[in-house]
């Protein structure tokens, strides 16, 4: 029960601290949840949850790493793996070997050997702590992958540096080639075992899929147990568990793309448990290092062996230590000044270095105590404040752009709301099956729309390609009119009804043709007119399949809707293709819709349900969509909840739909 109140407490400051962070978005999330770890240790029965380094990794680490190897761009990273091998290779031995002497330098009480340790687990970045600075801070694209690969990959070495430094002071004895022979063996070999695990799993999904089990819960499932085992196994053949989970997500995203149709309401599902397990495991890695901190600083700060000024002194001395070293290195490696500046103060540590420090022995081989462990967990713990509070005060200062260009940030706007639009769209096309097409169609046509104006960039392009849109409209109309006289003149038709047609095609043509009305009719979509179309009323009642003379209103409906598509493609130059294809798409909705004879059927409840059903899981794919422009640092927070406030209101209009067609069914 202990166990479970804990771990409810722990959830619960994960939410207050996003709430605190919408109310003071100048601090950081980590740091708000930090300190409220930190606050939590005065909590009776919080004071006190020990870290243990090896499950830490395995809960935490593992299947946040995963999660990064599939959502990383596997281009970029490759086109950058010279500048990130510098740094998740070359910078982590560089400042063991400089920050390690320095260290002992400064604190002869700790020996050679232990202050290489200190200096291997200080020396990588934390990729959950440099992944929380991509929603506030906008860096430049290349730095964030190259921060992003660097942190996947820096671990192994870090790790290995450290074990062996440790095993150095406990035993006495180290030997280089020894120390080069085994981190080439737990690094290629972690990647090697992790590739070939992750496509087994891959294999037994995809086996499990030819079978007919199909089951999305089964797969999700596999999914999420996925990181742990893999990372288990390579631990167990004494290879890098962290790059083995990093290598099957990357092959995770390989499957991920070679599967994106077939497996829609898989990857929707995905994404939405990852994006909460991903939420929560963030939080908890944060919130556990504020309650370890507390404990860590007041065993050195009330020691009287140790001056607390001196001590902090230490910590700033060698944290800025790391940050020149970092900023010469890439500095060294581009010449770019403001570049390695940016990537010098990112290089954030997190609750990794914490964790390694805490698997640092209590004793040597001759039982003497460890030499300087807590002044060890001290400094861990004082690098890791300051590097979070100089990135969170120092880079929005040196990436905000004071002269940020209107026409920019127009254009930033203008591609999130595109690539937001695209994602509901792919989401639509991905679940459409045999008994959801003409909804499908319709939420196509309807979104087809919106996307089309949200590529436009100003209001004349805008005005241009209503122009245009009103144009082909109104040729389409007069080709159906065409056909009514036709048929009025073979008389294959009765008067009564050529008149009703027309005049419905009048009613659409007035709609288009009168100021502003006919914009604001483009926005909603052509679904907004089907009923104008094809519907009016005969002595107040709805003229549809039940009417005498349905049959032959319908064949001239359908007849009178190809001659439009034939006349609207004739008008398709290479300009205005999109707009073509748009208004053809109506079109042929519309067509589905006659030939199926749903309009105002029976079965419009339940295709309204449906439509509901395909829209829904398209506004899930947008939000979806917001949170990962958000996370890669592509949007501000400012951009994404205006975004999330559109989303919002179209899914409210959704469920407001469904409640007034409700009430009119029972009424």
């Amino acid at each position: 029960m202990e166990i479970f109140l804990m771990v409810l407490v722990l959830l619960i400051l994960i939410g207050i601290s996003n709430v605190v962070n919408h109310f003071l978005p100048v601090i950081p999330v980590p740091l708000i949840q930090i300190a409220l770890g930190v606050i939590a240790t005065f909590v009776p029965g919080m004071h006190h949850i020990p870290l243990n380094p090896e499950l830490f990794l395995l809960l935490f680490i593992a299947p946040l790493l995963f999660n990064d190897g599939k959502i990383t761009p596997r281009d970029e990273l490759w086109q950058l793996r010279s500048s990130i091998l510098l740094l998740a290779l070359g910078l982590v031995f560089a400042t063991v070997l400089i920050a390690g002497p320095f260290i002992h330098w400064m604190i002869p009480a700790v020996p050679l050997s232990a202050a290489f340790a200190l200096a291997a687990i200080l020396s990588p970045t934390d990729a959950v702590a440099v992944g929380s600075l991509s929603g506030r801070v906008k860096l430049p694209g290349k730095i964030m992958r190259l921060l992003e690969g660097e942190a996947l990959m820096n671990d192994a070495s870090g790790l290995v540096a450290f074990n062996f430094a440790i095993a150095a002071t406990v035993t006495g004895h180290f030997s280089l080639p020894k120390a080069i022979g085994s981190f080439l063996v737990i690094a290629i070999g972690g990647i090697i075992v992790g590739a070939i695990l992750g496509f087994l799993v891959i294999g037994i999904r995809m086996q499990l899929r030819r079978l007919g089990m199909e089951d999305v819960t089964l797969h999700m499932l596999i999914i999420i147990l996925t990181p742990f085992i893999i990372y288990w196994i390579a631990e167990e053949f004494h290879v890098s568990g962290i790059l083995a989970v990093v290598a099957a997500g990357v092959t995770h995203a390989i499957e991920r793309d070679k599967m994106k149709r077939g497996s829609a309401r898989l990857r929707i599902v995905s994404d939405s448990t990852w994006s909460v397990i991903l939420f929560s495991l963030n939080g908890l890695v944060f919130i556990l290092l504020g309650l370890e901190i507390p404990g860590v600083i007041s065993e050195v700060w009330k020691d009287p062996a140790y001056n607390n000024g001196q001590v902090i002194g230490y910590i700033v001395l060698i944290t800025a230590v790391l940050i020149l070293l970092r900023f010469l290195w890439v500095w060294a490696a581009n010449r770019h000044f403001r570049a390695a500046l940016l990537t010098a103060l990112s290089g954030v540590r997190g609750a990794l270095t914490l964790s390694a420090a805490f698997s640092i022995p209590l004793t040597l081989a001759d039982s003497s105590p460890f030499p300087e462990r807590s002044l060890i967990l001290f400094i861990c713990s004082g690098v890791i404040l300051i590097t979070l509070i100089v990135a969170s005060a120092l880079l929005p200062i040196l990436t905000r752009d004071t002269k940020a260009d209107p026409n920019e940030l127009e254009e930033i706007e203008r591609t999130a709301r595109v690539r937001v639009l695209e994602a509901g769209l792919n989401a639509i096309r991905e679940e459409m099956n045999d008994e959801n097409t003409q909804e499908g169609m319709n939420l196509i046509s309807s979104y087809t729309y919106r996307l089309q104006l949200a590529k436009l960039k100003n209001k004349t392009e805008l005005g241009n390609a209503w122009k245009e849109a009103l144009d082909i409209r109104l040729e389409g109309l007069h080709a159906e009119k065409k056909v009514a006289e036709k048929w009025l003149r073979e008389e294959r038709i009765s008067p009564i009804l050529v008149d009703k047609f027309q005049t419905s095609l009048s009613k659409v043509e007035m709609l288009l043709t009168t100021r502003f009305k006919w914009k604001k009719l483009l926005i909603l979509g052509w679904a907004t007119v089907q009923r104008v179309l094809i519907g009016f009323k005969r002595k107040g009642k709805k003229f549809n399949k039940s009417h005498p003379k349905w049959g032959a209103y319908k064949a001239l409906k359908l007849e009178a809707i190809r001659a439009a598509i034939h006349r609207v493609k004739e008008l398709e130059t290479a300009d205005n293709q999109d707009t073509i294809q748009t208004i053809i798409a109506d079109y042929q909705s519309l067509e589905l819709q006659l030939m199926n004879d749903t309009y105002a059927s029976e079965s419009g409840k339940k295709l309204s349900v449906e439509r509901r059903e395909l829209e829904l899981k398209a506004i899930q794919a947008e939000r979806n969509e917001i949170q990962n422009l958000y996370e890669h640092g592509d949007i501000s927070r400012t951009l994404a909840n205006t975004l999330r406030v559109d989303v919002n209101y179209h899914e409210g209009h959704v469920y407001e739909t469904q409640t007034v067609h409700d009430e009119e069914t029972e009424h």
